[in-house]
């Protein structure tokens, strides 16, 4: 009796629910941004082409949290236990992702204005300081497997080298709004691929 006890709490002590709950809001930030999604007034080319604020918005955000998903899906794979640090740091990030649709809908009906463009990447570089935290809960512990010290530093390297491009973006924003769009669509290029050199996924 004790035996299956302990065995049904190392089965909810896993990361696996935790997983599925961020599966969960991640597909409802998605879903959120396709309502706030509006159609041109008039059947216009020229109706829809006053949209691209909108789609360009739209088309980088997207790219975003699905970057922001395959990245904690496969950050997760790592972890044997959620523990209650990982479990907050979870939280976190998954906040800071939850205020993308609401920075896009701002830039997208401002037409890039300055300060929205600015909150826009600020939400970015929060969303990424996030995440480096969650990836120091996950891995940085004996609760994790298959990561080297080697794989470690590339992603403390990786994550600090573009909070520097986000915070570079915030600043550009009030003088050039679209190229700090541009700077922050090529720090997400860094993040395309999930595991950096050397990182094992272990099934």
């Amino acid at each position: 009796m004790l035996s299956e006890s302990k065995n049904t709490t190392d089965d909810l002590a896993t990361p696996q629910r935790l997983n599925a709950f961020s599966d969960g809001v991640f597909a409802v930030i998605i879903t959120i941004m396709v309502f706030l999604l509006k159609p041109p007034q008039y059947p216009t080319f020229s109706e829809l082409w006053k949209l691209w604020p909108t789609a360009l918005s739209y088309g980088l955000s997207y790219l975003f949290v699905a970057i922001a998903w395959v990245n904690h899906h496969y950050l997760l794979r790592h972890a044997k236990l959620a523990t209650i640090p990982l479990i907050w740091s979870n939280f976190a990030q998954l906040f800071s992702v939850s205020l993308v649709p609401f920075s896009t809908a701002w830039i997208a009906q401002t037409r890039l204005a300055p300060v929205p463009v600015f909150i826009y990447a600020a939400i970015f570089l929060m969303v990424n300081i996030t995440y480096l935290i969650l990836v120091w809960q996950a891995l940085c512990t004996d609760q994790s497997v298959g990561i080297t010290m080697k794989t470690m530093r590339i992603m403390n390297m990786r994550s600090f080298f573009t909070i520097g491009l986000f915070i570079i973006a915030m600043l550009l924003a009030f003088r050039l709004p679209l190229w700090s769009l541009g700077l922050i669509w090529c720090a997400l290029l860094f993040y395309l691929k999930p595991a950096p050199p050397r990182l094992k996924i272990k099934m």
